[in-house]
């Protein structure tokens, strides 16, 4: 079984940069305190260390 992240949006993406708008978007993430479960690929690290400020990143 492949490793997982559950990431939270904790912070407001409204007046981000686009490329940080474009990550929250890419990881799938639709409103403030909204969860998803992402595979723990370098792909998707990638997103979550570059917005890793705007997230809450658990092992899922």
């Amino acid at each position: 079984m492949a490793k997982q992240l559950k990431v939270t949006l904790i912070k407001s993406k409204f007046g981000r940069l686009p490329a940080h708008k474009a990550c929250v978007t890419g990881l799938g993430l639709r409103r403030m305190h909204h969860s998803v479960v992402v595979a723990d690929t370098p792909e998707n690290r990638g997103m979550v260390n570059r917005i890793a400020y705007m997230l809450r990143v658990e092992q899922a």
